[in-house]
């Protein structure tokens, strides 16, 4: 048990000292990672010169001893280009850019020993690697990507192909000696695919070539196609737009039968039309039966017919060519003894408009009709009053508070002039000021409410004295019945009190 327990922990043993060797190489690769300073990235057009930068940032507690510059190509070896020792001179081994390579600035110095290549090629481009010789350390690098551009040739063009079953290429776009590759796309509205394929060029330079297929239509014909080339050199993606083109057999169609060819009818007149690519351009009229009718004049694509007979009973066949094929239509021509009715073009308007009238006159008759009946009832009294009726009086007298038990009007005991008869019926009045009768019944007797009283004369005081027209508690005439009047007698008299 003891030999077991042993045996595991020389293994936990022997794990956790390569974990920890393990991280003491990453530490130190991130530390010397962090020291010496490049760009990560260069880019050149052939023919400049590129910079590449290189420093060592914090060299406290470590000796500087020398530095080196390795090119290493995409496919290929490492090789030194460039090596510069303090105590000796600058060095440049043979490689594919001696001659085109020096130590920017002079005097350089170990602190910044950078480089620049004049006249770069497309074949220079890949890593560049600044590498440092320190003690205790050891080596410590920096890696900078030279990335050369080539500006590409970009066109796009449409291949003319004929209507069919089969998926072709209808279209073809390139961008030529491109660095680095690339990218095509496609917009159109036709159904299809398409398939890219890329291959050198000059100078480590990329062609990249894309070609549309589908299965085309004469319905395909003109449609739009455009092709999108995006590179890295080009501010923006160059748009080419194109049409399909796809020829086809003419399609033809005979217009102007209205099947009501009858027997001494004339200038009646058949049309050929016709569509196709290319365009054809004439086209051929003959008759199933082989012989054209003697009244028959054929003028390019119209068939005129100056006077319809019975040799005018037949088939009529119009043949149109062009490079891909020839495309027919027909007509069968029956002459009838008889001129069918006509079909009335407006008959639906006309009816449409009796209709329309009809509904008119409806809603003009119904409008006369509301405004005679509202001009009825506003004669007749049947709207609402166009004044306000006086609000009831109180008086005073002892006769007005005793129950009336005919519900009659008493007429005062006054003179003829003096009184007023009502020619109309009398109406029932309601008391508004009902609610105060127990009390007033309390109030001094004195208190009269007269309803035909003049403004300023409504509630005369106690010591005010009333108009003359108004009766007082003393009148003797209270208590006898004034003089019968005929109706039918003319007289006018002031309000009536009650």
């Amino acid at each position: 048990m003891a030999r077991h327990d042993a045996r595991n922990w020389q293994d936990c043993s022997k794990m956790i000292g390569l974990l920890c060797f393990l991280f003491a190489s990453i530490l130190q690769h991130g530390v010397s990672g962090q020291r010496v300073k490049v760009e990560p990235e260069v880019t050149s057009y052939p023919g400049q010169t590129v910079n590449l930068r290189c420093a060592f940032t914090d060299s406290a507690g470590i000796q500087l001893t020398m530095v080196t510059w390795i090119y290493e190509p995409k496919d290929g070896e490492r090789i030194n280009i460039a090596v510069f020792h303090p105590k000796f001179e600058p060095n440049f081994p043979e490689s594919p850019v001696k001659g085109r390579v020096s130590f920017s600035p002079i005097p350089t110095s170990l602190e910044s020993p950078s480089i620049q290549i004049r006249d770069v090629r497309m074949t220079d481009e890949g890593k560049y690697i600044c590498e440092y010789a320190t003690y205790p350390r050891g080596n410590e690098q920096g890696i900078t990507h030279l990335v050369m551009l080539a500006k590409p040739q970009n066109s796009a063009s449409i291949v003319t192909v004929e209507a069919g079953t089969k998926p072709v290429v209808v279209a073809r776009c390139e961008s030529v000696d491109g660095r680095p590759p690339a990218q095509i796309s496609w917009v159109t509205a036709a159904s299809g695919n398409a398939t890219t394929a890329s291959k050198p060029g000059t100078d480590n330079t990329v062609t990249v070539t894309s070609e549309y297929r589908m299965v085309p239509t004469a319905l395909d014909n003109g449609k739009d196609l455009s092709c999108v080339v995006s590179h890295r050199t080009q501010v923006k993606p160059e748009s080419f737009h194109l049409k399909l083109a796809v020829q086809y057999a003419p399609q033809v169609t005979v217009v102007g039968y209205d099947n009501n060819w009858y027997v001494g009818r004339t200038n009646v007149l058949l049309t050929c039309q016709a569509n196709g690519n290319p365009a054809p351009q004439t086209a051929q009229w003959k008759t199933m039966s082989g012989e054209m009718p003697d009244t028959v004049q054929i003028t390019d694509n119209v068939l005129k017919v100056l006077k319809v007979d019975e040799a005018v009973n037949t088939t009529f066949v119009c043949e149109v060519k062009n490079r891909i094929g020839v495309g027919r239509d027909q007509v069968t021509v029956m002459v009838r003894g008889t001129r069918l009715p006509m079909k009335g073009a407006t008959t639906g308007s006309i009816i449409g408009a009796i209709i329309g009238v009809i509904l008119l006159l409806a809603i003009i008759g119904t409008g006369i009709a509301m405004y005679r009946k509202h001009r009825n009832n506003k004669l007749n009294g049947d709207g609402p009053p166009k004044y306000k009726p006086p609000p009831p009086k109180k008086t005073n007298s002892s006769a007005s508070r005793q129950p009336n038990t005919s519900h009659a009007p008493v007429a005062e005991d006054r003179p003829l002039q003096d009184q007023y008869y009502s020619t109309q019926s009398a109406e029932p009045v309601t008391d508004l000021d009902t609610y105060h009768d127990e009390e007033d019944y309390g109030q001094d007797e004195r208190e009269h409410y007269h309803s035909a009283a003049p403004s300023g004369w409504d509630d005369p005081g106690n010591n005010e004295v009333p108009p003359p027209y108004m009766r007082t508690d003393s009148d003797p005439q209270d208590h006898h019945q004034g003089p019968n009047v005929n109706r039918g007698e003319s007289f006018v008299s002031p309000a009536m009190f009650v």
